[in-house]
């Protein structure tokens, strides 16, 4: 009876569209499985098998250590989960893949690393281009969600296939790149090792990677147990792909649907204007709630233009590039619009060219807008210079400062998912509202000093490291039972307490 119970449970879920042909580990015909929560999912059906080592060990540590870590993350992950699941299991790829995208980019859809690699799964331009992901001026496929996750699952299935069916060698090589792990695998046989993951030389970051997804595997399995709350994420389609055959302000979007110009970016980060692209057709992802709004308010509109449209008389000196960038388009578009054959135009003529419906400030994650944001910013704020210590991680300096992690990685062009090294100097801008907030901090009479270990340098003396880090020359000698007599030797170690709120390193 029980089977039988189980089994109509199961058409049901078929039928709602939920994600069920991961098959369960478990080795009990009788034990229920919660599928309804797609972390749960993700958690029972796993298929890359490891056991936990030192190596796991550690990142596990560190997520135990940022207790908000994946409570903050789930609900970043919450619009795309579902989709990624859904491709990942399309393309036959294990289930825990879809936590890749927390180790790449912790879920935040305008990411970007030190080099060139953006979006969920951080796709550079070269690799993007070999899994058909495309760039205008208009649309970035890597950034968008589901053009990026389709190229990824491809991309990962290869990977798997050139190295016979190792998950953790496929992985490896996501991050620094089949040849490299081939060359590693190569230099093993000579010396008689080993070609297994763990066996091989690689980078310090690969031989943190593939170890950062098995611990976030095995975490989500008992999230409370390493001191993590996960948001549930529905196992059900959050967003629809909506086809579009003409372009759209994003402003009509809006209107049409009642989301924030925020939300429409935020499921669509692809995006990088006003607008959606001019080649069509074009997918937009829209949550399922507003998709029958849109369509109604699509029906009606009829052949009308979803954009606007500003009719423009030619001057001396103008040129379509200078016309292009005064409205926020390119020169393409004005030539497709107002079919000409070249870039020739001529004084006291009549062009036609597109016109955003709001301000440019309205689009407010537009590529633009979020470099304006960034360097305004920088410019209206002050900037200190924090040095990491001991049991640091992001979530501790951003919650320190008032800030987010995702400002710390801008600031700093560095990887979300790294460790951070102590001893590492990160750049952090105070607007205003929390240059007030750390003042009141100050005042409340916490205790915000750290200790951290310094090596002399060549060159150093107690004075030049006082000024450094903005203590007095008798504390130095205080902490380290140094009288006026000692000198100091290049390697020789001092324990110095500062104040992670004054400390102001040049």
């Amino acid at each position: 009876m029980i089977v039988i119970f189980l089994s109509a449970c199961q058409s049901v879920v078929d039928n709602n569209k939920k994600l069920s042909t991961f098959k369960s580990k478990s080795d009990s015909p009788y034990q229920v499985i919660d599928e309804s929560n797609l972390w749960t999912l993700i958690a029972n059906n796993q298929q890359i098998n490891s056991e936990i080592n030192p190596r796991i060990q550690s990142q596990i540590n560190r997520i135990k250590n940022n207790p908000e870590y994946l409570s903050i993350i789930s609900k970043r992950a919450k619009p795309y989960l579902y989709l990624v699941v859904s491709e990942l299991e399309k393309q036959g790829l294990p289930i825990e893949i879809a936590l890749l995208p927390i180790v790449e980019s912790d879920y935040y859809p305008f990411s970007y690393s030190h080099g060139t690699a953006v979006g969920l799964w951080q796709f550079i331009p070269s690799t993007g281009k070999m899994y058909g992901l495309k760039e205008s001026w208009w649309h970035e496929d890597r950034r968008g969600v589901l053009t990026s996750t389709q190229a990824a699952a491809l991309y990962l299935k290869d990977l798997n296939n050139m190295f016979d069916g190792d998950w953790l060698l496929a992985i490896a090589a996501y991050n620094a790149g089949p040849g490299r792990i081939q060359r590693a695998i190569d230099k093993n046989i000579e010396l008689g090792l080993n070609t297994d993951y763990w066996s091989l030389d690689l980078p310090n970051e690969t031989e943190k990677y593939v170890p950062k997804l098995l611990a976030l595997a095995e975490v989500i399995k008992a999230p409370s147990s390493f001191n993590q709350s996960l948001v549930k994420i529905n196992n059900e389609p959050f967003l629809k792909k909506i086809e579009l055959n003409s372009q759209f302000d994003l402003a009509l979007i809006a209107q049409w649907t009642g989301l924030t110009i925020e939300e429409i970016y935020t499921f669509n980060p692809g995006l990088r204007r006003w607008a959606t692209p001019v080649l069509l057709p074009y997918s937009l992802l829209l949550p399922l709630n507003v998709v029958e709004d849109f369509e109604i308010n699509l029906s009606k509109s009829g052949e009308r233009p979803k954009i606007s449209w500003a009719r423009y008389r030619i001057k001396k000196g103008d040129s379509l590039s200078l016309i292009a960038n005064k409205y926020n388009t390119t020169t393409l578009q004005i030539q497709n619009v107002n079919e000409l054959r070249d870039d020739i135009i001529r004084i006291g003529d009549y062009l036609i060219v597109p016109l955003a419906e709001q301000n440019e400030g309205y689009y407010s994650l537009s590529e633009n807008q979020r470099e304006k944001s960034r360097l305004n910013i920088q410019k209206n704020s002050e900037k200190i210079t924090y040095m990491v210590v001991a049991g640091d991680s992001l979530w501790k300096i951003a919650k320190i400062y008032n800030t987010s992690i995702n400002n710390l990685v801008r600031w700093n062009q560095i990887n979300p998912s790294e460790s951070l090294s102590i001893g590492k100097e990160l750049v952090i801008l105070l607007n205003n509202k929390s240059r007030t907030e750390l003042a009141k901090i100050a005042n409340t009479g916490i205790d915000i000093s750290r200790k951290i270990v310094y090596t002399v340098k060549i060159g150093d003396n107690l004075s030049k490291i006082a000024q450094k880090y903005q203590v007095k020359v008798a504390d130095i000698q205080s902490w380290n039972d140094l009288n006026e007599k000692h000198i100091l030797q290049p390697g020789d170690k001092l324990t110095i307490t500062i104040n992670v709120v004054n400390s102001n390193l040049s």
